[in-house]
């Protein structure tokens, strides 16, 4: 792909991000970081873990991205009851027919959202992250390919563990990016208000007025596009060190695995196209740290009960790697 053509390429998908992120602002207050992580996630073939309090939008910003995108979206609740077929399907027996016949399970969507996924009993979760990795699900010994492009944001209640399951440290790995939500400040609670009252919030009047700016091939085509944007040695060996600095760091347990650095390389890479640049920057690694590496570290036990949080781990690394 010549210099020229990439530069038209990339510039497009920056407009579109910037007309999807602005659109969306029109229902979602704050939690703009969100919106750009699950873009970032969508064209680079990754996968979102949210976790946060009850109430702070997730599922209407997923239905807001999903409607811009033109995806098929499924939501699943989580609860200890549900069964992988539930989730990826089963076939039954058509006496019509006489024979087998697929009932298709949400996953078979473009964009799935689980909802608490820890209240998902960890066989049921297996399935879920299984099918993630591989793009595929195998019912009764025949596998079937899952949609493409296929994407899955997961949420969690980290503040009500009754009956939860939480999810191992090798299946939080599967999640390329991981995003905390909190509730919103003084000022944003009072736009919510504001909203509420103009009769801005309703769902079903903000759907009917939107339409889809890209559809899933153009997905596929922003991340080719994106797989053309440039790193540089000096860029990779400074994902390397951030990676590392977590292996040998005093407060972390369990560092990052080398899922962080690709995680790093190909969300700096898209990160770099959402801001009409055919080049990855420091800033585009930084900006991630946190999204890649927070659901992959585990603190000692002597951190976690002197208060030292990951965030505050991970910004000391930032400060402390040198920065090319």
């Amino acid at each position: 792909m010549s210099n020229e053509t990439l530069t038209e390429r990339i510039q497009q998908i920056a407009n579109a991000y910037e007309e999807i992120r602005l659109t969306a602002q029109q229902v979602v207050v704050a939690n703009q970081h969100l919106i750009e992580e699950i873009f970032i996630s969508m064209i680079s073939g990754g996968h979102l873990l949210i976790e946060g309090v009850p109430g702070t939008a997730k599922t209407t910003v997923c239905k807001i991205i999903a409607r811009l995108i033109d995806y098929e979206f499924r939501r699943v609740q989580g609860a200890v009851d549900i069964q992988p077929a539930d989730i990826i399907g089963v076939r039954v027996y058509d006496q019509k027919k006489n024979e087998f016949v697929l009932q298709k399970g949400p996953i078979f969507a473009n964009f799935l959202m689980v909802d608490e996924i820890n209240r998902l009993t960890p066989r049921t979760q297996s399935a879920l992250l299984e099918a993630m990795s591989e793009h595929q699900v195998t019912i009764d010994g025949i596998t079937h390919p899952l949609a493409d492009p296929y994407f899955v944001i997961a949420t969690q209640n980290p503040f009500n563990a009754e009956g939860t399951f939480p999810l191992i440290e090798a299946q939080r790995d599967r999640f390329m990016f991981s995003s905390t939500l909190t509730h919103l400040d003084g000022e944003n609670e009072l736009e919510i208000l504001r909203r509420e009252r103009a009769g801005e919030l309703d769902w079903g009047l903000y759907r009917d007025r939107i339409t889809p700016i890209i559809g899933p091939a153009d997905v596929k085509a922003m991340a080719a596009a994106v797989r053309e944007v440039r790193v540089d040695d000096v860029v990779l060996a400074y994902m390397r060190d951030l990676v590392l600095a977590t292996r040998s760091h005093g407060d972390i347990r369990l560092g990052a695995s080398s899922r962080a650095s690709i995680a790093f390389l190909r969300g700096s890479m898209a990160r770099a196209a959402l801001y009409g640049r055919t080049y990855v920057i420091p800033d585009d690694v930084r900006s991630l740290a946190v999204p890649v590496l927070a659901h992959r570290l585990s603190l000692t036990r002597e951190a976690t009960i002197t208060g030292i949080t990951t965030e505050s781990v991970i910004n000391e690394i930032l400060d402390t790697v040198e920065v090319p």
